[in-house]
This record gives structure tokens, C-alpha cells and sequence, in this order.
């Protein structure tokens, strides 16, 4: 039985898209996650890889998201909206071992500990082609952070390409402008900008939206953009960018030194899609991001002084001036074609993904690090007893240079998302 359904909706319309009439909405999603990892833990084993390609496998437990949606609708086009998430269970700040080749403990602080607001606005609606959002607002430059609900991917984890390089879900206080006009979906942000202090070589600009203190800096601004189209049943093409400058975009704000004489241009292009039909959904995308003056951080003074709750190691001072990650996934529901399960809703899809991936694509600086390099691949299935719950399996892959030992891993996890009122 062949059948075409519309692409998925943009999360940032995700609070609200349930309303329907009422004025109050309470909804969610979360994942449990079992994952069995068939490579060593330990810190040294990429800068040792033959001392450590022996060493035991090991077992994780995790609740990776939680998540409560509310919103509601005053009237005469006002309306609110907010995402509470709950990241691995717990709140506070988190101890972490680097895999670096001086295996530090880093503490990681995040503002509100690990209970996030990843979204606070209020929003007026003009026409359905003009809304003004403003707050604190999801900043969909990708796939993963357009769609970063746990049923708008295959995988156990959020895609991981786009999960190293870039904040996910990428959140920040702002103003946007959106609206919807055809077969059309715009829109433009207005953000507090990145906070360079914060880049790593492991992950790139991804934590540059961390904040050890109570507030957003922001003496820099950023500024990010989307457009999608749906003209073609069933599949949609997403285009978006963001570009911001971020050293400087610290505390305090200093009036002489190395953060006054560069800008740390942020600029990152995207392009991803998702088609669902015939039984089918595959979705893609392709980032590549830009950071000027990388060279320059190493000697920032915040990421030097082991007092700044932005000191990093001397090797992760380091960061590269590119980034990028590419990756498709497809999967088929075998249970189209099976009348009675089709008949109770209930599907089964086969997938399989592809990722390649890497947050220090440009070598800063006389040291390499060439385990950066990840290619990943990963075939499971995905079980819907119903449309609003996942139960997904899959073994995984990561590809690493020859010098490296590969990373293999079976993970399985259940997932809902949907609403309650």
C-alpha cells in the first residue's frame, strides 16, 4: 500500500501546534536509554590506542531528555509558550573526564544546572505570514534542531554529527519574526550571541551558549535565519544559517586586550530535508561552519586563567576554524504491508544512517588530532505500538583513522512524544 504524508513540522512550532482550540496545552516527550559500549572508557585511549584496544566494554543508563510542554492562548493573536527540560535525570552542574591527553576532570556548569528552560516566549500573531516571537526561543539551524524531538529521528541518541559540532537543542533569548505564506516557512532571529570562551576542539561551538553565571551576556549579537518549502508532497527542504561575532561576547567586558582586537566571526550554512511517502521516511542534512580568528583563542585570557569558570586545558584552548557534519538516514515500515498491524496503527521501521563528522576539520597550531575524524554508521528498528511511543534498537559503528580503535555499540531505548490537554 503505497501512501504520502506531509514532512514533519518545524519544533519551534511544536508548543503551540497542539492547541486546537484549547486555550491551555500540556504535553512532552522523553527517552530511557540503555547503551552496552563495545570500545574502552578509558581517557588516554586515543593518545595510547593499543594499550587501551583490549580493555573491557561497559554499560550505560540514561534518561538523555525529559520534557514538558505548556502554552496557552489569551486571545486576539497573544499567545504563551514553554519547554521545561529535564537533561539526564538530575540538576546541577555535572563532573566530566575528558578524553584528552591529559585526562582532566572538567566541571561542566550550565546556567540552571541541567533543568533547562528551552523555551520562554510570548508571541503575537498578526496573520498567519506575520508572528513576533519573543523570549527564549529554539534556533533551528539544522536538522536535529528544527526537529529534536526523540520520534523526528531513527537513532537511539539525537544524530550525532550535528549533536558534536553545534549546541543541540541550540536555545537562546531573542526575537524572531516567522510566518508561513504557501507552500512556504520563514523565519529570522535576533539572538544573544556566542560566547567564545566557551569553544572547544572537541566540539567546537557547541557549548558557546553555556553560561556559568545567571544571565545571557551579550555584548555581541548574533543573528540566524530558516526557510523551508513543502511544494512537493511529502518532502520537505530546509535551508538555514546563523553569523555572530563571539569573542568578546564575555564577562567582564574588558576595554583593552587580545578580546578587543578580533571578532571571532561565527558563520555556519545548513541544508537538510525529510520525506515521508510510501511508506518511507529519509531524512539528510549537511552543515559547515566558519570560525574567524580561531588561531587567536588559545591565548584568551579567560581560557588561561585557571580561576575563570571558562579556564580550559592547554590542548582544549585550541580550536578549529572549521567544522562540519553530513548524514542521511532512511528507514522502511514493514508493517505497511501487513493489513492487521496497519490496521491498528502500529508500525516497524527497518533503517539504516550514514554520518561523517568532524569539530577540528582545519589542524590550529602545531598538534593534530586526527581521531576528530568520525565516520558512523548504524542499522536498527523502530517500533510504534502507537504514533505517540517508539521503542528503538540499533548497533552502531564509529569509523576512526587507522591508528584508532573503531567504537562499536548496541544501543536501546524507549521514547513518547505528544500531548496530554
Amino acid at each position: 500500500m503505497a501512501t504520502v504524508s506531509h514532512a514533519q513540522e518545524s519544533a519551534a512550532d511544536s508548543v503551540m501546534s497542539h492547541a486546537g482550540g484549547n486555550r491551555l496545552s500540556v504535553g512532552g516527550y522523553g527517552e530511557v536509554v540503555f547503551s552496552r559500549n563495545f570500545y574502552s572508557d578509558n581517557p588516554f585511549r586515543y593518545n595510547d590506542a593499543a594499550n587501551h584496544k583490549n580493555d573491557p566494554s561497559h554499560n550505560r543508563l540514561d534518561i538523555p531528555h525529559a520534557v514538558i510542554y505548556l502554552s496557552y492562548d489569551f486571545g486576539r493573536g497573544w499567545t504563551f509558550g514553554t519547554e521545561i527540560e529535564f537533561e539526564h535525570g538530575g540538576t546541577g552542574s555535572a563532573e566530566e573526564l575528558e578524553a584528552d591527553e591529559f585526562a582532566e576532570w572538567e566541571q561542566e556548569t550550565e546556567k540552571g544546572g541541567e533543568v533547562e528552560l528551552e523555551q520562554f516566549w510570548i508571541q503575537k500573531s498578526f496573520a498567519r505570514w506575520a508572528n513576533i516571537k519573543a523570549g527564549h526561543i529554539v534556533v533551528p539551524v539544522g536538522l536535529t534542531n528544527a526537529h529534536h524531538e526523540p520520534l523526528q529521528f531513527f537513532t537511539v541518541y539525537r544524530p550525532e554529527g550535528e549533536n558534536t559540532i553545534l549546541p543541540c537543542t541550540w536555545h537562546q533569548t531573542g526575537i524572531s519574526f516567522w510566518g508561513r505564506q504557501k507552500d512556504w516557512r520563514y523565519e529570522v532571529q535576533l539572538l544573544a550571541g556566542l560566547n567564545s570562551d566557551q569553544f572547544t576542539r572537541s566540539n567546537w561551538i557547541k557549548n558557546g551558549t553555556k553560561s556559568p553565571t545567571e544571565y545571557e551576556v551579550a555584548n555581541k549579537f548574533g543573528v540566524s535565519a530558516r526557510v523551508d518549502n513543502y511544494s512537493i508532497p511529502g518532502l520537505r527542504i530546509g535551508l538555514s544559517g546563523y553569523y555572530g561575532h563571539s569573542i568578546g561576547n564575555s564577562s567582564p567586558n574588558e576595554a583593552t586586550g587580545l578580546t578587543t582586537m578580533y571578532k571571532g566571526a561565527v558563520a555556519i550554512g545548513a541544508l537538510d530535508f525529510t520525506y515521508k511517502g510510501h511508506n518511507w521516511i529519509v531524512r539528510g542534512q549537511a552543515d559547515y561552519g566558519h570560525l574567524g580568528d580561531a588561531e587567536h583563542l588559545m591565548d584568551m585570557y579567560n581560557r588561561t586563567n585557571k580561576k575563570s569558570p571558562f579556564h580550559h586545558s592547554s590542548s582544549m584552548r585550541t580550536v578549529s576554524s572549521e567544522a562540519y557534519a553530513v548524514g542521511i538516514e532512511a528507514g522502511y515500515d514493514i508493517f505497511s504491508q501487513i493489513r492487521d498491524m496497519r490496521k491498528r496503527g502500529e508500525r516497524l521501521f527497518l533503517f539504516g544512517r550514514y554520518e561523517q563528522y568532524d569539530p577540528y576539520a582545519k589542524q590550529v597550531g602545531a598538534s593534530s588530532y586526527d581521531y576528530s575524524v568520525v565516520r558512523r554508521m548504524a542499522v536498527g528498528v523502530n517500533y510504534y505500538p502507537m504514533k505517540q511511543i517508539a521503542v528503538k534498537a540499533e548497533y552502531s559503528h564509529r569509523f576512526l583513522k587507522g591508528q584508532y580503535n573503531n567504537e562499536p555499540s548496541l544501543n536501546i531505548g524507549i521514547a513518547y512524544e505528544g500531548f496530554f490537554l
